[in-house]
């Protein structure tokens, strides 16, 4: 599936040879769909303008070439809008307070900053108020699971870092920095994130491959005291609850009594497995490539066993359209093709399907349409988006907020729950079971319920004022 951009095409023409019409129609002719034309230059001989056009990224090369080649035509340059926002990187540090003299030199450096490091010397826990710890998350990947491009590497990742440290900023005032580590190792990650951890008051995983990411994360949150959160496994399992939540208010179906079936046993799948458990889903099937996870067989992977000793009572074996008929839920976060058609109308009456899989989920909406009651993916382009940006900003905001040592299942249920709870009665169809991700309300909500959640589970080193 072709991945769509926007490009600016600056072109000079010569309007005795060519007509404006004429660009346009080749422009079309390459599979482009122009949005805004500015003039820069005008003559009575010719012209300058930019055209920006969306595109698809196969087609970009082509469409400059089929533009180039009408008479009179010169494309002066061309432009990927996407490219240009990631010029220099996407963030930047700024001071708090100005330093204009050397009085101002003298309190935020030598000689008075002495006072300030050894009044954390002797009291540690006073970094969290005297330096950025106390609101700074580390973004940290090794490069090996970026999005849906696999194993590119910690440079080709900082791309992908920079944009959700942007987004811990705007959505949550959370300062965070990306870090991408260039290195496989696992001990050397973890050795690595232990002693950058001083400087931080969470540790937010991200994109590193399954199992190491298993290991990484416990053996993390077992051995530092500030939240350790792998997104894609957690981020992803809170916003998918959130979202079945509204999905079975909607069909009037409490979640004790649904059987539910999870396609993908990797680190996102067995994260949502966790949390539908930990939120008493009342039948549970995992599958993934070896067929349905059956209680008491030994597997390779650790994971698989211990979901197998905790779902599937009734030991159903096969694959997806095996064990599908009569389900309630199907949850996808697998590859494209897994679910058909035939497979949802075996489901159990106002079927609901989650289909995660990006860029192309397990089954695309058009084709489940006839069959499902309520369809959410992955994607922006299809109402009901999962998207892990609705937990991580207020997650990280609320955990800051009251100093927690870590987040733990009630902190994510308080989360999905608090997510859900944006989309009102009124607001609730099958076209909206889940909050837009700019919707305000999420990240005020999210923190306010994370941080109660630490709190009663004594978890918490402080209690924000407005929870007093």
């Amino acid at each position: 599936m072709a991945i769509g951009t926007s490009v600016i095409m600056r072109i000079e023409m010569d309007k005795t040879k060519v007509g404006f019409g004429q660009v346009i129609s080749e422009i079309t002719n390459a599979g482009g769909d122009v949005v805004a034309i500015d003039v820069i230059r005008a003559s009575k001989e010719s012209t300058i303008r930019d055209i920006t056009v969306n595109v698809n990224d196969a087609e970009d090369g082509r469409l400059a070439k089929a533009v180039a080649s009408l008479p009179g035509v010169r494309v002066v340059n061309v432009s990927d809008r996407t490219f240009l926002v990631h010029l220099g990187g996407k963030i930047e540090t700024q001071p708090k307070v100005k330093i204009t003299n050397r009085d101002d030199l003298s309190r935020v450096y030598t000689p008075g900053v002495a006072r300030v490091c050894m009044a954390i010397h002797e009291d540690p826990a006073k970094a969290h108020t005297l330096t950025i710890k106390r609101n700074t998350v580390a973004v940290v990947s090794d490069g090996t699971a970026v999005l849906g491009l696999g194993d590119i590497g910690p440079y080709a990742a900082m791309p992908v870092m920079e944009g959700k440290a942007m987004l811990f900023k705007q959505l949550a005032g959370v300062d965070a920095f990306p870090i991408c580590l260039d290195t496989k190792d696992t001990e050397e990650i973890i050795r690595t994130i232990k002693a950058i951890a001083p400087g931080f008051g969470g540790i937010n995983l991200e994109d590193i491959g399954s199992p190491r990411c298993f290991e990484i994360e416990e053996r993390l949150k077992a051995e530092l005291d500030i939240p350790v959160f792998h997104d894609d496994q957690h981020g992803t399992a809170v916003v998918m609850l959130a979202g079945l939540i509204n999905a079975l208010r909607l069909v009037e179906k409490p979640i004790e009594r649904v059987k539910a079936v999870l396609v993908g046993c990797g680190a996102a799948g067995t994260a949502c497995s966790k949390i539908l458990l930990s939120a008493g889903i009342g039948e549970l099937i995992c599958v993934d490539r070896q067929g349905a996870l059956v209680p008491g067989r030994a597997y390779d992977n650790d994971n698989w066993n211990w979901l197998a000793e905790r779902t599937n009572p009734n030991r159903l074996e096969g694959g997806v359209s095996d064990v599908i008929r009569g389900a309630d839920v199907f949850i996808g976060v697998s590859r494209p093709g897994v679910l058909t058609a035939e497979d949802v109308k075996a489901m159990a009456p106002d079927p609901i399907v989650f289909a995660m899989a990006n860029p192309e989920p397990e089954i695309l909406p058009e084709v489940a349409e006839p069959y499902v009651r309520v369809m959410a993916t992955g994607r922006g382009d299809y109402p009901n988006q999962i998207n892990n940006v609705l937990c991580f900003p207020g997650m990280f905001r609320g955990a800051l907020d009251c100093r927690a040592t870590t987040i733990n299942e009630e902190m994510k249920l308080a989360a999905a729950r608090a997510i859900a709870s944006v989309v009102t009665d009124d607001e609730l169809n099958e076209m909206y079971v889940i909050p837009s991700t700019f919707n305000d309300k999420v990240v005020e909500r999210v923190s306010r319920a994370v941080a109660a959640a630490a709190i009663e589970t004594g978890v918490a080193r402080r209690v924000p004022n407005d929870l007093r």
